[in-house]
């Protein structure tokens, strides 16, 4: 354990863009040999806006690194946050308490009150317009949601007094954890249902990308399903049955352009279907 921590107090940027990189490679090419769905798309064009929303994802989270960090040694300085009564504690354990509090403000939250606030709801939609979902859908965020869910991230830093190496660990696990819940793979049921018990599984996700409510409203986590089962926010549905997208905006042309993604938050919204099957 103390190795993994030395790695991440002095991880390379580099080595933070190989994780990522590398996820993606990994799950594009499992996705390619056994997909789960077999959707009629130009796989590179639709890679290439992901690839630009993973870009501009990269370039906010650089700019407002500095926050982040002077953010952790302030709370480190004055001892505030939850880590900093668990200092006796081993360091496995510290550790997992320290990820779980990150997840659950740096994911969870921020990605219900996306969901519940209007305002947010806006920026966070671009993400659920995506109706071919593979693993490049993990990080189709409009740039306005990049800097609400690092603000998310800043808070649960806060909170949980976590140092710098932590927050380094948990944001290589939540990109690849996000980059395997959206891949385009279905594990064996009966593994899928185990993992689940503990962790995000592809098929829990699937259900959040259902079209309609209330499973858009549902299964927020992304590398815990802890919280979701905690909080209510649990919901299942078969795969198979699984339609993906968003009904307020059917138009398979508006959330294929580029321009129209960039612009959807800035426009009227359209009131969602209810659907309480």
């Amino acid at each position: 354990m103390e190795t993994i921590v030395q790695y991440f107090e002095t991880i390379p940027s580099w080595h933070r863009a190989l994780i990522l990189a590398g996820g993606i490679t990994f799950f594009w090419l499992i996705e390619n040999a056994r997909p789960f769905a077999s959707f009629s798309y130009r796989k590179w064009h639709h890679a290439g806006i992901n690839f630009f929303f993973t870009a501009t994802t990269i370039v906010v989270n650089f700019v407002m690194a500095f926050l982040l960090l002077q953010t952790a040694e302030w709370a480190a300085a004055r001892e505030i946050g939850v880590l900093n009564l668990l200092s006796g504690f081993p360091l496995w354990l510290y550790t997992l308490v320290g990820l779980l509090i990150l997840d659950l403000f740096g994911a969870y939250f921020a990605h219900l009150f996306e969901h519940k606030i209007s305002v947010l709801w806006r920026f966070h939609l671009i993400h659920h317009t995506d109706t071919w979902l593979d693993t490049t859908s993990a990080n189709r965020h409009h740039p306005g949601e990049s800097v609400i869910r690092f603000v998310f991230t800043i808070i649960g830093t806060f909170l949980a007094g976590a140092p710098m190496w932590m927050v380094f660990m948990y944001q290589s696990l939540s990109v690849v954890f996000s980059q395997f819940n959206h891949a385009n793979i279905q594990l064996p049921l009966w593994f899928d249902r185990t993992l689940r018990y503990v962790l995000v599984s592809p098929d829990m996700h699937k259900v959040h990308h259902h079209y309609r409510l209330p499973y858009t409203d549902s299964n927020y986590g992304n590398i815990f399903s802890l919280w979701d089962r905690l909080f209510g926010t649990y919901r299942e549905l078969p795969a198979k049955d699984i339609v993906y997208g968003i009904d307020t905006h059917p138009d398979e042309g508006e959330h294929n352009r580029l321009t129209e993604l960039l612009k959807m938050p800035f426009r009227a919204k359209r009131p969602p279907t209810r659907d309480v099957r």
